[in-house]
């Protein structure tokens, strides 16, 4: 089925340089964004009671990235479609997951904070899950297909990347929020609507630019991030279920999971130093950027019209 996915593995997507410090200036736009909206006092409450945080987490940083390593060896997935779904998972939260945790009646405390212990734990987690399961699959696949892609999986690459385009915003967001707190909560939803409409358009320029590199396979990866999506709202919800979370704490970790920052990913994946561009990679980090925000949203909404009580 997924065979006309091999291409992808030669093809280096088309971005320009001026697109990629764009992409950049997004994210960084999106954590200062994300920072904005943080006041200490709704850490308070979760950090009293942890479980629904550390089940959280757990979900997110260590489930999600092993459920996605098993999905990608269990079908013929190309190599850097594989690489593309693995580093997706071992990235954090999106922000707009906390719009949609309040949409949906979520623990809106749960949901900012998954989103920023996740983010501040990315500098480590995301390489560390990447070269773990990458190089697995690298393993894998080598036994697997005559011809992959070289691809280098460098820790301290990413790590620095990470801190920069990522740390660095956020901290200065917390700055602001923490000495200029009125102008900081008034700034805050207009920073992340406009963060979230500007990264969305750019993805969409960057399909549209490689339209004809991707006409064949877009009806596969919207296939693949449909189904890599869903197992990871669903590895939430079943998770927190398992550890007998309130019905409001499952929908906030169902949809922090689910939610993931692929903007990071996209980021790293155009960095000339790690996967300049692969197309397998770009292809399906480009896609979940704008399926997450559609799927999230119509969980939300289904969600806001169910009972906490029934």
């Amino acid at each position: 089925m997924f065979e006309n996915l091999q291409d992808l593995d030669q093809i280096k997507l088309d971005f320009s340089p001026n697109s990629i410090i764009f992409l950049n200036i997004s994210i960084a736009i999106i954590m200062v964004g994300v920072a904005l909206g943080v006041r200490l006092k709704r850490f308070k409450k979760v950090l009293v009671s942890p479980k629904p945080l550390i089940v959280g987490l757990i979900s997110q940083i260590i489930l999600l990235p092993l459920l996605t390593f098993l999905l990608t060896i269990s079908f013929n997935f190309p190599v850097s479609v594989a690489l593309g779904m693995i580093l997706v998972a071992s990235c954090p939260g999106g922000n707009i997951s906390n719009f949609m945790s309040s949409l949906a009646n979520g623990n809106i405390e749960l949901s900012v904070s998954m989103t920023m212990f996740s983010t501040l734990g990315a500098v480590i987690f995301t390489p560390l899950n990447f070269m773990l399961y990458g190089n697995l699959y690298l393993k894998i696949a080598s036994k697997k297909f005559t011809e992959i892609p070289f691809v280098h999986i460098d820790f301290w690459s990413m790590f620095t990347s990470i801190l920069i385009i990522l740390i660095i915003p956020l901290i200065i967001g917390l700055l602001i929020t923490r000495f200029w707190p009125k102008q900081a909560l008034r700034a805050s939803k207009t920073v992340k609507n406009f963060s979230i409409v500007f990264f969305v358009a750019l993805v969409s320029f960057m399909i549209y630019k490689n339209l004809e590199s991707l006409r064949s396979v877009l009806e596969l990866i919207f296939v693949l991030v449909l189904i890599h999506n869903s197992l990871a709202i669903s590895t939430g919800y079943i998770f927190s279920r398992i550890n007998k979370l309130y019905r409001r704490d499952r929908r906030s970790v169902s949809i922090e999971t689910g939610i993931q920052n692929s903007a990071l990913a996209l980021a790293l994946i155009f960095n000339p130093k790690l996967f300049n561009g692969l197309g397998g990679m770009a292809a399906i980090a480009a896609w979940w950027g704008v399926w997450h925000i559609i799927s999230g949203l119509a969980l939300s909404y289904y969600l806001s019209k169910k009972s906490l009580y029934a």
